[in-house]
């Protein structure tokens, strides 16, 4: 799905190599922004694709692609005036309800959204809302538990880019809701972390609505020669607020005319002296 060039710059390996080590030893690296050329958003793209084909040649499989920064206000803070997008991975689905084991991430965060599964392609450059409602095969509710491979989330747009969009895993609801049966713009979404409410948001919260969002990645990603394909999940975007998640909580996401998605976070081990 994603081709890398055959020569890959020595800076681009260089910040690959330094995510992955982040990944792959628990311990977050510091910011890569400057051994990119500062705002070089294309840069960052490449360092997102090494790691993606690195993936793909361990076993791995693109099963969508993910939208971040679809609210303003994280747009400005960021310096940018659109969003950006990351893959999704096989191996970074959570079932419905199931529960993400302690290590498995480094600094995740919670977020609830609207997945679109794709019934057929978009591999038009100019792609309209039309051609999305018609491509779309159901909506469902999602969770995206973003995780950042950089020290205490001190990104800039360069750094989330190279890192697969912050990135970290999914969960879809398991009840598919047809878009003939809901309006996506007027959804309201509650986010529930034990019991207690922590974000809230609507449909028009992203990118005015979710469709918006889903066009504006089909144009990218066609652009580019990497078109949505039939199968695909699309995550839409943050209806809200992101929140913590820490060892032992429990989430739920509330979207109205999609229903419930859950995932929990195992509780952190007893240190030896307090097992008794």
């Amino acid at each position: 799905m994603l081709v890398t060039a055959v020569s890959v710059p020595d800076t681009v390996r260089k910040v690959a190599d330094a995510l992955v080590q982040a990944e792959r030893t628990g311990i977050p690296c510091p910011a890569v922004r400057d051994q990119l050329a500062e705002g070089d958003i294309a840069v960052a793209y490449a360092v997102q694709r090494v790691n993606i084909e690195r993936r793909l040649a361990e076993g791995g499989r693109v099963v969508g692609r993910k939208i971040g920064l679809t609210s303003p206000a994280v747009q400005r803070q960021l310096g940018v005036a659109q969003p950006d997008y990351g893959a999704l991975l096989s191996d970074m689905a959570v079932p419905d309800g199931g529960v993400v084991p302690i290590g498995r991430l480094l600094q995740p965060k919670i977020e609830a959204e609207v997945a679109l599964v794709l019934g057929a392609d978009l591999p038009h450059a100019q792609t309209t809302v039309a051609d999305v409602l018609r491509a779309v095969d159901f909506a469902l509710p999602a969770l995206e538990i973003v995780d950042s491979r950089i020290a205490g989330w001190d990104i800039s747009i360069v750094d989330t880019v190279a890192d697969n969009a912050s990135s970290g895993l999914f969960v879809l609801g398991g009840a598919p809701v047809p878009l003939t049966s809901v309006d996506l713009r007027s959804v309201r979404m509650t986010l529930i972390r034990d019991g207690e409410k922590v974000s809230e948001g609507a449909g028009s919260d992203c990118l005015g609505g979710p469709l918006n969002a889903a066009v504006w990645l089909a144009c990218t990603l066609a652009a580019m020669g990497d078109p949505l394909r039939a199968g695909d999940v699309v995550l839409t975007g943050a209806l809200g607020p992101m929140a913590v998640a820490s060892p032992g909580d429990t989430f739920e996401a509330r979207i109205s005319g999609l229903g419930p998605v859950r995932v929990g976070f195992a509780p952190q081990p007893l240190e030896e002296g307090d097992r008794k």
